[in-house]
């Protein structure tokens, strides 16, 4: 059986495809579903999920995760190495440079390069305590409520994409956005609002992604079926 480390399009686009068990992170009420198999929550570190690829005779592992999700990335590397477990990293292709972008190495290098008075954040709510302590007003776009510690000055608004660049042009002028804070997550879900800053000549500060353990990396489903074949 395969395991797919999910939570992305690419993710259920490939369980869709493959006779797989989908893991699910469970940070979201509400997750999109694959369709198969579905198992939602952590393994309990390495020591868990070795233990349960061994349990569960897996025979291979994609990790098709959110580019930021580095401890299940990591964890599974390391697991899949202890039980000699095949393993893949499926990952969409980041964002190419464009002019006005300022590039950081961590959410919290955002918070202290913040060119802008009103900022339309869109790092995701487990990241709002690095901008506790900012002077700055906060637009602040996630699929869940956020917990504190988080700006003083914020609206939250509560959304899943995908968005469109007339919407994100409607919105960033509607709250006067003068710096947009986001991920190099890449895909076409978060170009959008990339594009409305570009045609508005709002400043991005965008957060680098975490480096990869050393296996071997794919960037579309059909990449990952070919591996899969091999």
């Amino acid at each position: 059986m395969i395991l797919i480390l999910g939570g992305t399009g690419e993710a259920r686009e490939l369980a869709s495809r493959v006779p797989a068990i989908s893991s699910l992170a469970g940070r979201v009420s509400d997750p999109r579903l694959p369709v198969g198999e579905v198992r939602i929550g952590g393994f309990g570190g390495v020591e868990g999920l070795t233990e349960w690829l061994r349990d569960n005779k897996i025979s291979a592992v994609i990790d098709a995760t959110h580019p930021f999700a580095r401890q299940i990335t990591s964890n599974a590397f390391e697991a899949c190495q202890r039980v000699g477990v095949p393993f893949l990293i499926l990952r969409r292709p980041g964002f190419a440079a464009q002019p006005g972008w300022i590039w950081v190495d961590s959410v919290a290098e955002a918070a202290r390069n913040l060119p802008g008075s009103r900022v339309f954040l869109t790092t995701g709510r487990q990241d709002l305590a690095e901008f506790a302590d900012c002077s700055q007003w906060f637009l602040a776009r996630m699929v869940e409520p956020p917990e504190p510690p988080m700006p003083q000055r914020i609206e939250v608004l509560l959304s899943r994409g995908p968005f469109t660049v007339d919407g994100e042009l409607e919105l960033m002028r509607a709250h006067r956005i003068d710096v947009l804070v986001t991920k190099d997550s890449g895909g076409s879900m978060t170009s959008a609002k990339l594009e409305a800053a570009r045609q508005l000549g709002v400043p991005v500060v965008i957060v680098r992604r975490p480096p990869l353990p050393p296996a071997q990396v794919v960037d579309t489903v059909e990449g990952a079926l070919a591996w899969l074949g091999r």
